[in-house]
C-alpha cells in the first residue's frame, strides 16, 4: 500500500491563528462525522516513531472507523493501513521491525521495511490483549472460548422442513447479559499463543473462569502474568481478583496475591525483580481508588506506593531502568502523567492527558513510555479531541492536527473553568461554563445544566460535542462534578455512599446559583440534563425543585429496586452500592429512588434510552414516563433502536440526542425569545 506522508508543524500556533482569522459559524448537528481523535499510541522501544490509532466517523455506515498510523519526532505521518481495514491494538515487535494489531477479529503483521501486511491467525473469536514475546516468537492474547451448552429439554414431534416457533432459550448462569454485548453466549475467555510467523493459535488456560485483562511477559520469555477471578465463588464475588503466573513450558499456574479485593494489571520490572500492579482492599464502598503497588516477582513484600496521594491510578509503566514508574491519574477533573519512585514519591510531569472521550467531557487518557525516556500519549483540549503528544526530559510536543479543519471552519464554544462553595458544608466545588459562540455578556441567555453519569466519575476541561452542539444554539452551558464525583480524593467520592442522590443535588443548584448571580443568564430559562447517574440526579431534581422550565433525562434509574433486579451489573450494585438486598431493606432503595417522589413534579420532561440498554434498561424510563402521563405532566420518551447505554457510539445518535434535547427545551422557552 502506498504511504500517505504529511508534515504537520507549529500546530498549536495553526490552531490558534487560523480559527481566529477565518470567517466560522457555530457547530452543526452533523459535524459529529467530521471529528477524529487519536487513540492508543505506542513509541517504539528506541522513542523513534510512536504507533497510533487514527479514529474517524464513517458518515455512510454511520460508525466510528480506526486506521494504523505512524508519527517520528518532528511530526511527519505516515498511514499503515488503510481505510478499509478498521486496524487497532497496534503492538511493536520487541526489535521495532514489525507491527502486531487487530483488524475484522484477526491478528494482523505489518513489516516496517517492505509495507508488506498479512494475516497472520485464523481465529473464531475476536483476539484482545495483544502481547509480543521479549524474544519475539510469539503473540498473547486473551479470546472468549465458546462451550457447547445443549439445552436441557429436546422437543418431539417436529416434521422434517416444518416451520415451529424459534427454541427457547434455557438461561442458567449468573451473568447472563451484558450492555453493548447483549445476551453472552456459553464460555469463557482464556489465554492464547500464537507463533510470530503465523499458524495455530495455542490455548494455555482452562477451566470454568475467565482470564482477561493485560498480560505481561517475564523479560527472558518463560512466563506470563495476569489477573482473573479463580476463586470457587467467583461468580457471586467478581471482584475478587487475583494475579498469577503462567509457565509457558509447563503451563503450571502460580498465584501470587491473597487478599479480598482486586489485583490486576500486572506488569514485571524490565530487570526481571519486580512486579508492579493495581489494586485495593475491598471495603464494600461504592468508590475504591485503584492503588499502585510493588511486589517480589514471587509475590511476597508487596508496598502501597500511592495511598498518600489518594487519587485512583488509571494506568502505569515501568521505566527502563526499573528503578521507578510512569502512572497516570485524575486530580480535580484533569489527566495527569507523572513519575513515581519505589519510594512513592510522586513528581508530576503534565496535566494535559486526555480527550479520548469526544461526546461529554469525561476524563481520562492513554500513554505509552519508550527506553529513552519518550512518553507518548493522548493530549486534552476544551477545543478539540485527543490529539497525539510526546513528552521527552523538558520538552513537549504535539505532532498530530486532525480536527484542523473542523476548527477552520466551526467556531467551537470557549470553555471556563471556576470554583465554587456547596451550601450544605462549605466543601470547595469545581465547575465548567461552555459560552455560545459570539457571546456577548451584556445579553441574557438561557442555561443548561448537564449532570455527569457514573456516579463515581468525573468531568474535566475537554471538548465534548454534545455540550457543545447545545451550545452552539445559544445556550450556555454548565457542568460541574457535584460530591460523589472521582479525582478529589476517596473521602469526597463516598459522600454519597448509601445516600445517593442526596446533597449532590444541593451541589448542583449551588453551581446554577453562582452562574446565575453573574448576571447574564434568563432565570425563567433554566433547562436540565443528564445522562444514566445524570439521568437519575435530573429525575431527582425536578422532583425537588419547579426552578427548570423543562428536563430531558437520558438513560435515568427511577426505581432503585426495578434497577438491580433487571441491571446487567446487579451482582455489584447491590453489593457495593446498597446496605442490603432490595427485600431486605425496601425503605432505603425507595427513599432514593425518583420514583418515589414523582408526584411533586411539575417540570416538563423528556425521557431518552437506548432500546438495548442493559445498564439502566429502558424499563426505568417507561415507568417514568407511564408516571408522568399519569399525573398529566406534559412528557415524551424517545427511544433509540439497537442502541446500547453507550447512546454516542453511532455517530448518528450522537447527533440525535443533544437534538432532542433542544427541541424539548425550545418549546419551554419565554415566547419573545424563540
Amino acid at each position: 500500500m502506498r504511504l500517505v506522508t504529511l508534515i504537520y508543524g507549529f500546530l498549536v500556533f495553526f490552531f490558534i491563528s487560523f480559527n481566529s482569522l477565518a470567517v466560522t459559524t457555530p457547530l452543526e448537528y452533523d459535524d459529529v462525522f467530521e471529528i477524529e481523535f487519536v487513540s492508543d499510541p505506542q513509541p517504539d522501544s528506541k522513542g523513534e516513531q510512536i504507533l497510533f490509532v487514527r479514529n474517524w466517523m464513517d458518515r455512510q455506515a454511520d460508525r466510528r472507523r480506526s486506521m494504523l498510523w505512524l508519527a517520528d519526532s518532528k511530526g511527519q505521518l505516515q498511514a499503515l493501513t488503510g481505510v478499509e481495514q478498521n486496524a487497532h491494538s497496534p503492538r511493536w515487535s520487541p526489535d521495532n521491525s514489525k507491527v502486531a494489531y487487530i483488524s475484522g477479529q484477526q491478528i494482523h503483521l505489518y513489516w516496517l521495511n517492505s509495507g508488506r501486511n498479512v494475516q497472520l491467525s485464523r481465529l473464531t473469536q475476536a483476539p484482545a490483549n495483544l502481547s509480543w514475546s521479549p524474544d519475539g516468537k510469539w503473540l498473547a492474547f486473551t479470546m472468549f472460548t465458546p462451550i457447547n451448552k445443549p439445552a436441557p429439554v429436546t422437543l418431539p414431534g417436529k416434521p422434517v422442513n416444518a416451520d415451529w416457533a424459534p427454541a427457547p432459550i434455557y438461561i442458567d448462569s449468573r451473568q447472563y447479559r451484558a450492555d453493548g454485548a447483549g445476551y453472552l453466549a456459553a464460555g469463557y475467555t482464556h489465554i492464547y499463543l500464537l507463533p510470530a510467523e503465523g499458524g495455530s493459535a495455542v490455548q494455555l488456560t482452562s477451566g470454568e473462569f475467565n482470564h482477561g485483562g493485560s498480560l505481561s511477559w517475564h523479560p527472558d520469555s518463560s512466563a506470563l502474568f495476569f489477573s482473573a477471578n479463580r476463586h470457587d465463588n467467583w461468580r457471586e464475588r467478581a471482584n475478587n481478583t487475583e494475579l498469577f503466573r503462567l509457565d509457558i513450558l509447563s503451563r503450571q499456574l502460580t498465584v501470587l496475591t491473597d487478599r479480598y479485593g482486586p489485583d490486576s494489571q500486572p506488569q514485571v520490572s524490565p530487570d526481571g525483580k519486580k512486579i508492579a500492579y493495581l489494586g485495593y482492599d475491598d471495603r464494600k464502598l461504592a468508590h475504591q481508588a485503584m492503588r499502585l503497588y510493588v511486589m517480589d516477582l514471587d509475590g511476597k513484600n508487596s508496598k502501597n506506593l500511592t495511598e498518600p496521594l489518594d487519587r485512583s491510578i488509571s494506568s502505569f509503566q515501568w521505566q527502563a531502568n526499573s528503578k521507578g514508574l510512569i502512572i497516570s491519574y485524575d486530580s480535580e477533573g484533569k489527566g495527569y502523567l507523572a513519575e513515581l519512585n519505589l519510594a512513592g514519591r510522586v513528581k508530576v510531569l503534565t496535566d494535559d492527558l486526555g480527550g479520548v472521550s469526544y461526546s461529554r467531557p469525561y476524563s481520562g487518557g492513554q500513554f505509552a513510555l519508550a527506553n529513552n525516556g519518550l512518553i507518548a500519549y493522548t493530549q486534552a483540549s476544551t477545543v478539540y479531541p485527543a490529539e497525539l503528544a510526546t513528552k521527552h526530559r523538558s520538552k513537549q510536543q504535539t505532532l498530530t492536527a486532525f480536527n484542523r479543519e473542523l476548527l477552520f471552519k466551526r467556531e467551537i464554544g470557549k470553555v471556563e473553568e471556576f470554583w465554587y462553595e456547596s451550601s450544605v458544608d462549605k466543601r470547595k466545588l469545581q465547575g465548567w461554563l461552555i459560552y455560545p459562540p459570539a457571546f456577548d455578556a451584556s445579553k441574557k441567555y438561557p442555561l443548561i445544566l448537564e449532570i455527569h453519569g457514573g456516579p463515581h466519575t468525573a468531568y474535566g476541561p475537554y471538548f465534548a460535542m454534545e455540550l457543545q452542539l447545545m451550545a452552539a444554539k445559544g445556550y450556555v452551558v454548565l457542568y460541574t462534578n457535584p460530591r460523589g464525583s472521582t479525582s478529589y480524593g476517596e473521602d469526597f467520592a463516598n459522600l454519597i455512599h448509601h445516600n445517593y442522590p442526596s446533597y449532590d443535588f444541593n451541589d448542583l443548584m449551588d453551581g446554577v446559583d453562582q452562574v446565575i448571580s453573574r448576571g447574564f443568564i434568563n432565570d425563567k430559562e433554566l433547562f436540565i440534563t443528564g445522562g444514566s447517574g445524570g439521568g437519575v440526579l435530573t429525575t431527582w431534581s425536578i422532583a425537588h425543585t419547579d426552578r427548570f422550565a423543562a428536563a430531558v433525562a437520558v438513560n435515568p434509574v427511577i426505581n432503585w429496586y426495578s434497577f438491580v433486579l433487571s441491571a446487567d451489573m446487579y451482582s455489584y450494585f447491590s453489593q457495593y452500592w446498597f446496605p442490603a438486598l432490595p427485600w431486605e431493606n425496601p425503605e432505603h432503595y425507595l427513599k432514593h429512588s425518583p420514583i418515589q417522589h414523582v408526584a411533586k413534579v411539575k417540570t416538563p420532561t423528556l425521557l431518552l434510552t437506548g432500546e438495548a440498554d442493559y445498564r439502566t434498561p429502558i424499563s426505568e424510563t417507561e415507568q417514568y414516563y407511564q408516571a408522568l402521563q399519569l399525573l398529566g405532566i406534559d412528557s415524551a420518551m424517545v427511544r433509540i433502536p439497537g442502541a446500547s447505554h453507550a447512546l454516542h457510539t453511532r455517530p448518528s445518535n450522537m447527533m440525535a440526542k443533544p437534538a432532542y434535547a433542544i427541541y424539548w427545551f425550545e418549546k419551554y422557552r419565554q415566547s419573545d425569545a424563540n
